[in-house]
């Protein structure tokens, strides 16, 4: 495809695996602006990278304010330095986060196990099966 190319929201939806009602919500919310030919809309290659970035940003936890932040530090300053250092920024926060939610489940999971072997052991009682052989 050549640069000039267009995409319509089916060709976007099926490459990336998405719904149309997900690249309308991000059009609603501002995050791309495609073209209109009557009621059709078509997206641009810099609209498809803009997607791209979206859902990216949204597997790893980011709201949408922030990529919001990050697509318009770009257009702002048409570097990738000041993007790239909010980006950086913002993916430590959230590593940060992970990384105290697994602490979290970690400590979770063993309360676990420990309720867990209490209740066989109130079981094995209650029904004999502790009582040696």
């Amino acid at each position: 495809m050549s640069d000039t190319s267009l995409f319509t929201i089916s060709d976007l939806a099926r490459d990336f695996d998405i719904t149309l009602r997900t690249i309308r919500f991000y059009e609603e919310q501002g995050l791309i602006e495609p073209q209109r030919d009557g009621r059709q809309r078509l997206f641009t290659h810099r609209d498809r990278a803009r997607l791209k970035l979206i859902l990216r940003g949204k597997r790893i936890g980011l709201a949408l304010s922030e990529i919001r932040e990050i697509l318009d530090l770009y257009e702002l300053a048409r570097d990738e330095a000041s993007q790239s250092l909010k980006l950086l920024q913002l993916l430590s926060e959230r590593k940060q986060q992970l990384q105290e939610q697994r602490r979290d489940i970690d400590v979770v999971l063993g309360e676990i196990v420990v309720l867990e072997g209490h209740c066989r052991k109130v079981i094995d009682r209650m029904t004999g099966k502790d009582e040696p052989a």
